[in-house]
């Protein structure tokens, strides 16, 4: 690899916003790794519902969902009810083949490609990951009902995170 090529590889790195790279050419091997940083979360409560204060999130399991489980006062926030508690035995996962951003939707404003409650079948896109400005298409592997979405519309993923929870047909 050239000084160049290096250079080059560093600043598509920078400007991607995934944690991790590795590259490989020959002999030569480049690897980056931003330093982990703490992350907030912000969540927003209609009026006249009752506020629970939450702590920093520090780090994040990739495994559990975004949001803190428990908030849901009962009021039409899609987030936190498209999150159950606990996932039944015999769910599908869904989960991230890359790093990236989440997209639900194939454009700011237009309707998402899967709600809960909806059928899919092996082929039906389920979401965008946008990794190194491309847009990535993840689809359905198996036919079933959409039981929950577990990441929220423009949050980063990590390879192996659970998007989706499907129960099989």
């Amino acid at each position: 690899m050239t000084i160049e090529e290096i250079k080059e590889l560093i600043q598509v790195f920078n400007e991607s916003g995934v944690s991790e790279m590795e590259v490989t050419r020959g002999g030569n091997g480049l690897r980056l790794k931003r330093a982990s940083v703490a992350m907030s979360q912000e969540i927003l409560v209609p009026m006249g519902a009752p506020i629970i204060s939450a702590a920093p999130i520090h780090a994040l399991p990739s495994t559990s969902p975004a949001a803190p489980t428990g908030i849901n006062s009962g009021a039409n926030n899609a987030s936190a009810s498209a999150k159950p508690a606990t996932l039944e035995e015999g769910h599908e996962l869904v989960k991230s083949p890359i790093v990236g951003t989440y997209y639900d939707s194939p454009a700011p404003g237009s309707p998402s490609f899967v709600r809960v409650g909806d059928q899919v079948e092996p082929g039906h896109v389920l979401c965008i990951i946008e990794s190194m400005k491309l847009m990535n298409e993840i689809e359905s592997e198996v036919s079933g009902t959409i039981v929950a979405k577990l990441v929220e519309n423009g949050r980063p993923v990590e390879y192996g995170e659970a998007l989706f929870a499907i129960r099989p047909r």
